[in-house]
């Protein structure tokens, strides 16, 4: 959530800031003045009433003291009381709707980004060298299917399109991938965690998700309790909210966080002619990395990310490259994004793997999540995340990027203490 201070001292360079990534905020920007200044002559009104009242009130004792009628003193009481009470009721409405508005806008891009979408991504670097092959190179699905690994007809069978089942040697690659991610998160001193894999909305509502996004998640309603509760897209909706309505001190950060979890996504649409197999679903594994931290670390931290995801991917041998995001491109809650994109030879071009993002404030604003400072003050912290890694998009590149012509597969190095072998084949 935008800072409302900001919004009021700045109201143009907002409007302004939101246009890179697309959105006309004039017409809300107005409303949240508009709304603002509504709530404030309210709150006015109300501490002249309770003044008032306390004025009235004083001359009740008076005036009996006096002998005197005191009927419209009590008249005026009552006269009083219920405006108190209508001025409440508006100013329920007025911050509900300003609220709202509020909810309702995405995060300020950083300033030195493109304006746009994917049209202006700018890919910063690029790590090792195409893969070039002497005889003619399978997809993944087609390897995928030949080798075992994946069972796509049955996967659709027990769940419809958009699943598949892991199997054999290729259940033991995903895990394998998994416990490659897991392990080195772990020997960079990050926490794992394993959150629940259904969230309350206040979940959503902090991670930036919701309002605007709630027909993108699988929704469970509870015929109990009457309470809608979803399934997690990414492991960030839960990290988001872990220190939701706290105030940490200034010692306890920076926090570094990693979650291993399925995920779950509508992904409606229609998808596109190449995205066949596994590159996108409604479900997949993926490890995530969170932190919390200060803001003037909060630059340092997403270099640290995205280091950590680039040193994942080339360690799997991977040709891929490092995408700064244009404004348009970076999701809603998100104030810049790098993209780590992996080369997959059947798609003629790369897919992204990582996202590694820095919200800044804008999700500990919605969530409450401050941290006090040695000397008392107390302000929002910043919360970052970034892919670490997905599979669903690591296994088939990584199956095309390292077949051979027999159709078999080499399993990179880094993973054949988990798979137990050098080679898949048939």
């Amino acid at each position: 959530m935008l800072d409302i201070k900001y919004i009021k001292e700045c109201p143009d360079e907002v409007i302004a800031r939101l246009a890179m990534k697309g959105k006309d905020a004039k017409e809300d920007i107005q409303q949240i003045l508009d709304l603002d200044a509504k709530r404030r002559a309210l709150i006015t009104e109300t501490e002249g009433l309770k003044a008032e009242q306390n004025r009235v009130n004083k001359l009740i004792p008076q005036y009996k003291k006096e002998g005197k009628d005191v009927a419209s003193i009590f008249a005026e009481m009552k006269k009083l009381g219920a405006r108190s009470k209508e001025i409440d009721v508006e100013l329920k409405e007025v911050d509900v709707q300003l609220q709202g508005v509020l909810l309702g806008l995405p995060n300020l891009p950083d300033r030195d980004l493109k304006p746009g979408g994917k049209e202006n991504n700018e890919p910063i670097r690029y790590f090792g060298e195409p893969h070039k092959f002497d005889f003619e190179p399978k997809n993944h699905v087609d390897l995928c299917t030949d080798l075992g690994l994946i069972d796509y007809e049955r996967g659709t069978k027990l769940s419809g399109s958009g699943f598949w089942i892991y199997r054999g040697m290729g259940a033991r690659l995903e895990w394998a991938l998994l416990n490659y991610f897991i392990d080195t998160h772990w020997a960079d001193g990050y926490e794992l965690i394993l959150p629940p894999h259904m969230l309350e909305y206040e979940c959503g509502v902090t991670a930036g998700q919701f309002p605007k996004f709630a027909d993108e998640v699988f929704k469970i309603e509870n015929p109990v309790d009457n309470r809608s509760r979803y399934m997690l897209p990414t492991a960030e909706a839960a990290l988001a909210s872990l220190y939701r309505n706290e105030i940490l001190t200034e010692a306890d950060l920076p926090k570094k966080l990693f979650s291993y979890t399925p995920c779950f996504r509508r992904e409606a649409g229609s998808y596109r002619s190449d995205e066949r197999g596994m590159v996108r679903g409604h479900q997949f594994n993926k490890v995530e990395m969170f932190q919390f931290t200060l803001p003037e670390k909060s630059d340092e931290a997403f270099d640290e990310l995205v280091a950590k995801a680039e040193a994942l991917v080339a360690g799997l041998g991977f040709h891929f490259r490092t995408v700064k995001l244009a404004a348009e491109d970076c999701s809603a809650s998100m104030a810049r994004t790098y993209d780590i994109e992996i080369n997959i030879p059947s798609m003629n071009g790369y897919k992204e793997v990582s996202s590694v993002s820095n919200a800044r404030d804008y999700q500990a604003r919605r969530g409450m999540m401050r941290v006090r400072r040695a000397d008392g003050r107390v302000e929002f912290m910043h919360t970052l995340n970034g892919s670490g890694l997905a599979t669903s998009r690591v296994l088939p590149a990584l199956v095309e990027q390292n077949q051979l012509a027999d159709g078999s597969v080499v399993v990179p190095e880094v993973l054949r203490k988990y798979v137990g072998c050098d080679l898949i084949k048939k």
